[in-house]
Formats: C-alpha cells, structure tokens, sequence
C-alpha cells in the first residue's frame, strides 16, 4: 500500500462513539499532520541566531514558508553576513556541472561566495567574521547529487575553524530507498566522494551525523553540529518538494526517478535534457525503429544549453507516466531499463563511450565500480546485478542505523 505524507489521528474516544457513527450521516474528517522542515520551526532556532554573524548555505530550495530563508531572517533582524552558494547558485539559475562566480545578491545585497567555481570548502578568511554557520539545502538522497559533498566541505571548514553548523533538517524524497553498489574508492570523485550506496536513505541531517561518526572528515575532525529535525516526518512517507531542487529535477516524477535515471548520464543516451522533462525520457538517434517514442532535445538556457543529440530527432524510453509507486514496492533502482535499452544499442561497444561528447559522464563514477559494465556486457540479469550489491549494502545498512533520527 502506498504510504503518504497524510497521516491520521485515532479519535481517543473512539470506541464510546463508533456506534453513534452509524446513526449520524454528518461525517468526521480526520486531523491531517502536516511534515514541518527545520527551517519552518523558527521557533526552536531564532532566539539562538540573534546577536550572531550568520553564513549561510543556500539555494533556492532554502525557504521558511513562501519566503526564501535570507528574506525571512533578514526581516527579523538576523545579521547573515554571507551566503555560500552550491552548484546550480545560490538563485539556482547555472546549469549542471557550470562553474558559478562570487557575487554580491542583487535581491539583499548580501555577499554570495560560489562552492562550485574556484573553490568547493570556504576559507579561513571566508569564515573569520563568522559566529554561527548555517545549512538548509534540499537533497533528495543520492550519492551523486552533489549537495552532500558540499555538506562535507563546509562541515570540514567549520571544525578547522572552531565554527558550530546549525542543520535545518529536510526531507529525502527518496528516504524509503536504500540501494546501489557501495562506492569503490578508487572511484571517488566529485560526484562520489564517500563509501556509500547509490541511493543512501538518509536526511541531510543524518548524513552530517554519519560524516562525523565515520571519521571521514581529513584528519579525523569533528565538526560541532546543531540539528533542527524535521517534525512527523519518517523515512517512508511520501513528500512533494515545494521547490525544485537543482534545474533540470523540475518534477516530482523526475526526482523519484533520479537514484535509477542519473546513470543514464554515462551512456550515448540523451536523458532529457534539452526537453522540459529530464531524468524521464531517454534516447538516441540509433534506436530509431526500434522504439516508436521520440523526442527531439535542444537548448534551454539555464537547464540544458548543449544537450546531446541537440536538434537530433532521438528514439528511446518515455517513463513520464511511469507508476512510481512500483518503485517505493520494489525498494531497489530499477536497474532492467539500462539492461534492456544496452541490449537494444545498435552499437553496444559505444554505448558508455564518453569521447563522443562532453555532455557524457563516466558510467564508473556514477555506478561506484568497474564491475557494472563488464555485468552488462556478460548479459547478467537485474537479479544478478543486485545480488552483487548484497554484502557492501547490508553493512551499510548497520551502519545507518546508527546515524537515523526518523524510523
């Protein structure tokens, strides 16, 4: 049965009127419980952030009702004195994988320093006129969606310089999901940088928890961490985002999908990009009468400016009207449609051949290991595939047990 976010309250009197029930046609609506984000309980955090100079991490997902957070603080006489922004920007207009500059906001005037240009950790001077550093940025749950490792890079920056980081938690959209080959180190990159799954089953604040559990801070530091958890939230209930989180994960749909459609990044296959559905369509020239479906990508500043197969009419997968629900029944990435459209590349030899173009990520980093492709190529099943996982993910599996606040 689907879980949802709609969770209802047993009347506590429930028994002494349920055969008035049958005698009174007027019905009863149950209380709706809404999830309450970190940053929406200004209550439990704003007494704490007067008289400090606030940095921020940032984007466009970090809101307090309608209102962006450094808005909302602004207006309450919060001192924030700087924001650092990720990838995408702290407005979140840069495409995937852009280096962003440092500006000072047009909107407040706060000065804006890029995580994702020159520099990926902030510097001591960054931090000197710092008192108190705040995190409140959506992730939804994957290892190579990057907000993770910014976490670690300012976590890093705050115990080299004795800094405490408050952690407005969020929802994972994909909590329930926990699943993916463990990162095999040797391909640790910007894209992967921990010994984790794919899909890791865990908020934002649960992650900073795991970093500084595991030592994986350089040099065994600890960073102080202050954490506001999100209220009747657990790791199973369905959330809808209330803002995109990064450009081109501009639907719910394509959110749900990411952990299984961002490995579509390291093969030939367009994966939506150049289209207003990303992470949901995939395809190629080549499969053209192969597959009926088509689509045609071309540029769209600010989400896709040189997609592949730009202006090239492409033939492949459309799982916008998918059922996601059989994802949330299956608990695993639905690793079957890079099997079956592999099988059906006319040019199976090119299918992850990365010199074609730029817009191709390596399927190796993305995946974890080495091993995926050569499965592929020997015509292993899914079953086969995930067996594979099995030992790595069942320890990560104890070891996040350790590190959850939400059952």
């Amino acid at each position: 049965m689907k879980k949802s976010s709609r969770l209802f309250l047993v009347n506590p009197i429930f028994c002494v009127v349920v055969g008035f029930l049958f005698l009174n046609s007027s019905p009863i609506w149950a209380k709706e419980i809404p999830i309450i984000t970190g940053a929406d309980q200004t209550n439990l955090y704003i007494q704490y952030l007067k008289g400090k100079r606030i940095g921020l991490l940032a984007n466009p997902t970090t809101i307090v009702g309608n209102k962006h957070f450094v808005d909302s603080m602004l207006s309450r006489g919060i001192n924030i004195v700087k924001v650092f922004g990720p990838e995408h920007g702290f407005r979140g207009k840069a495409s995937a994988g852009v280096k962003v500059a440092d500006e000072n906001d047009p909107t407040t005037g706060v000065k804006v320093i890029s995580l994702y240009g020159s520099k990926r950790k902030p510097s001591k001077e960054d931090m000197a006129d710092i008192d108190l550093m705040i995190f409140d940025i959506q992730d939804v749950g994957c290892r190579f969606y990057t907000y993770i490792n910014v976490l670690a890079h300012v976590m890093e920056a705050c115990a080299e310089n004795g800094k405490e980081l408050l952690v407005l938690d969020r929802p994972n959209p994909n909590g329930y999901l926990v699943d993916g080959p463990i990162l095999d180190m040797k391909y640790k990159s910007g894209i992967g940088m921990f010994p984790i799954p794919i899909a890791h089953g865990m908020t934002i604040a649960e992650f900073a928890q795991m970093i500084n559990g595991e030592g994986w801070l350089p040099n065994q530091l600890k960073c102080s961490l202050k954490i506001i958890k999100v209220a009747n939230y657990t790791h199973d209930l369905l959330y809808t985002l209330p803002v995109k989180p990064s450009p081109n994960l501009n639907t719910q749909q394509s959110i749900l999908l990411y952990p299984t459609t961002c490995l579509f990044e390291g093969t030939v296959l367009n994966h939506g990009r150049g289209t207003q559905f990303p992470f949901t369509v995939f395809g190629s020239p080549l499969y053209k009468g192969i597959y009926s479906f088509s689509f045609t990508p071309t540029s769209i500043p600010g989400m896709s400016e040189t997609p592949l197969h730009m202006n090239k009419e492409c033939y492949g997968l459309d799982l916008r009207n998918y059922d996601v629900a059989e994802l949330r029944k299956t608990k695993r990435i639905h690793i079957q449609w890079m099997i079956d459209l592999y099988n059906q590349f006319p040019e199976k030899d090119k299918f992850f051949d990365k010199s074609q173009s730029k817009e191709i990520g390596n399927i190796n980093y993305l995946i974890g290991n080495d091993l995926f492709r050569q499965q592929l190529a020997a015509g292993k099943s899914a079953d086969e595939i995930y067996t594979s996982w099995e030992p790595g993910l069942g320890q990560y599996k104890e070891m996040r047990k350790k590190y959850l606040l939400y059952q």
